[in-house]
């Protein structure tokens, strides 16, 4: 089963609306971090040289529609014209026109004048309140804009809204580059990794990640455990872990899943020491005394915070022995300097690995091109949930309303 993709299109003359991932980090109109716009270019300037006529829709941050006072100021932060202005930088050879409005006859003129090469950007899409109630009329009310749909937004494709999935009900649909890359490198490593296939979770909170533990046991052949979580774990091995974060209803739940590892013959890795401090760090990157203590020995008075030296090595071993790697959550305090040391060792046995490496979006994404060693693994995906939803085996609304091939 795969999905229809742009390639397969005549595009040619064609008014094409493409659900874009636009939601960048913004401090006012300075848009601080660009990633998500450079990401769709592939796709839209395919468009654009094959002649289509496109028009773009993204969300922007949250818009809270119960509250008028807050909705009003949440408009107003998360307009949408200072990425007009920064994706007519991407692309000089065409003319973006940007529509501060949703629906209506600007957007609707706009539409109409749309040359080919040439490209309208409507407003946010989280403007309108039904967009993430998936509103029927509204879905198709964009969709009448169009001849074609193209979903390239994969950090959005987790949720059934009016821009993902309803549109796609009434058009003929396609993915674009972004999310056929994102299919090819998420889908090959957990239905066809090459072996040894080595899942690494980090991040706070075992209920967070439990269907993805639950799916990765049975796909991988190591699964590493580490970041707040892993001190769940170690309660569940009998151990005292002190003032750690431990998820105490989660605490029979990692028991099951380290005897369902051991039922499958699966290495499960947790922390064999950790850094410690008294407390945590407030603010996040202060500077903070610690010490590294065996996950054995974790004082009643401490919090752990990271995975110690002799887990790094452990973990990064395991890492370079394997043919491909699916990594998601820090190992620690990542934020913090003193604190990145564990998430650093594991990025770095991730650059250095000859398989194939995968970042799973959100945190770990962050941390890798904060570490420097984002052009080091084979795909960073751009999709947090969309990526934790797909190693959790579950489908994806955005992607699984569009046509097969």
């Amino acid at each position: 089963m795969s999905k229809r993709t742009i390639r397969d299109l005549d595009v040619k003359g064609k008014k094409v609306i493409v659900r874009v991932d636009f939601n960048v980090p913004h401090k006012g109109d300075v848009i601080t971090d660009d990633n998500r716009i450079v990401a769709a270019l592939p796709t839209i300037k395919y468009l654009l040289e094959h002649g289509a006529k496109v028009i773009l829709l993204s969300h922007l941050g949250k818009v809270d529609h119960k509250d008028p006072e807050k909705c009003a100021a949440d408009k107003a932060k998360n307009d949408m014209a200072p990425v007009a202005k920064r994706l007519q930088e991407y692309l000089p050879d065409a003319k973006v026109t940007f529509v501060n409005a949703t629906r209506g006859k600007e957007l609707e003129e706009a539409v109409n004048e749309l040359q080919e090469g040439n490209v309208v950007l409507m407003q946010n899409t989280r403007y309108e309140k039904g967009e993430s109630k998936n509103d029927p009329e509204l879905a198709a009310y964009w969709a009448s804009l169009a001849d074609i749909f193209v979903s390239d937004a994969f950090g959005s494709v987790h949720r059934a809204h009016a821009s993902t999935v309803g549109i796609a009900q009434h058009l003929p649909s396609a993915v674009g580059f972004l999310i056929e890359k994102e299919l090819k490198f998420l889908g090959d490593a957990v239905e066809n990794p090459v072996r040894p296939f080595v899942a690494i979770l980090g991040g706070a909170k075992v209920a967070d990640k439990l269907k993805v533990i639950n799916n990765l046991l049975e796909k991988c052949d190591t699964l590493i455990i580490g970041g707040g979580m892993a001190y769940t774990f170690l309660k569940a091995k009998g151990l005292e872990v002190g003032k750690s974060l431990v998820d105490l209803e989660q605490v029979d739940y990692c028991k099951e899943m380290m005897a369902k590892a051991e039922k499958l013959g699966k290495k499960l890795l947790l922390p064999i020491d950790t850094v410690v401090a008294d407390n945590f760090p407030d603010p996040i990157d202060a500077e903070i005394s610690t010490e590294v203590v065996d996950a054995d020995k974790i004082p009643a008075d401490k919090e752990g915070l990271d995975i110690g030296p002799k887990t790094a090595e452990l973990f990064a071993e395991e890492v370079k022995k394997a043919n491909t790697v699916v990594w998601n959550g820090p190992m620690g305090v990542f934020e913090n300097p003193t604190l990145a040391k564990g998430t650093n060792a594991v990025a770095k046995a991730l650059a250095e690995c000859k398989g194939t490496t995968i970042i799973g979006g959100g945190d770990s994404a962050a941390a890798i091109k904060q570490l420097g060693y984002a052009d080091k693994v084979s795909h960073v995906s751009t999709g947090g949930g969309a990526s934790l939803e797909f190693l959790e085996g579950n489908g994806l609304p955005g992607v699984d309303a569009i046509d097969e091939k």
